[in-house]
């Protein structure tokens, strides 16, 4: 199965590490972010990855050759030209994973997680949404908006009480994304935007007309790696 890491970012809160390194090869007990969800994804089937680059890309590059990809079969989608965000770069690599009708999963590589996958897709096949978006009840100031049947209606920020509702829901729950989706490769015909944009922002423009599902994964382990303080954190999370 076909995944990708998103690993292009500039990782401007994980300074002063990012300052010499991309944040894919920070340390948590001496194993890097990008090793760790490497690991991860192949431990469940998925052995076929591509990972996006940007900040320091030739030091992610290096340390996969250096590696033999732990494994795996890695491709690089190079944008050193430019970043292009999540859904951007995701568009950039569409290539990757034509011209199967397989579903794909697509992962921030600075996120760590005990989340099983193999539910996930099941739940993904079952469903058979445009998209799976793996969320959890957690504090955070974005959030996603759900219905009754845990399909996306909008997103809200709390802290400026921003608030996109795209389809309309009078009581929504909201729930915080953990960066990890599969999604339906026809994605790929659907979104109408180009250059540098989010997946969110992709995934709101969809909503009206597509049906994407959250999968609430409140009852695992999950920790974004993106803050120094994190790192001890997700050490002691992750052994």
């Amino acid at each position: 199965m076909k995944a990708m890491l998103l690993a292009a970012g500039l990782g401007t809160r994980l300074k002063p590490f990012t300052d010499n390194h991309p944040k894919a090869l920070a340390l948590v007990n001496n194993k890097s972010l990008l090793q760790r969800n490497i690991e991860y994804l192949m431990s469940y089937g998925f052995d076929e990855i591509i990972v996006n680059v940007h900040h320091f890309a030739e030091q992610i590059v290096n340390t996969i050759h250096e590696n033999n990809g732990w494994g795996a079969t890695i491709s690089i989608s190079d944008e050193q030209d430019q970043v292009l965000e999540t859904g951007g770069g995701l568009l950039k690599a569409s290539n990757f994973f034509s011209p199967s009708n397989d579903s794909f999963l697509l992962m921030n590589v600075d996120i760590l997680t005990d989340l099983n996958l193999h539910q996930m897709l099941a739940f993904h096949q079952k469903e058979n949404p445009l998209a799976t978006l793996a969320i959890r009840k957690r504090d955070t100031s974005r959030y996603l908006m759900f219905n009754e049947n845990n399909v996306l209606v909008g997103w809200k920020n709390i802290s400026t009480n921003e608030t996109k509702e795209v389809i309309e829901c009078t009581h929504p729950s909201l729930f915080a994304f953990s960066g990890i989706q599969i999604i339906n490769p026809i994605f790929f015909e659907k979104v109408n935007m180009s250059g540098k944009f989010s997946m969110i922002d992709a995934y709101l423009k969809l909503a009206p007309s597509n049906i994407i599902k959250g999968f609430d994964h409140s009852d695992s382990q999950m920790i974004d790696v993106g803050k120094p303080e994190s790192i001890e954190k997700a050490a002691q999370l992750f052994p």
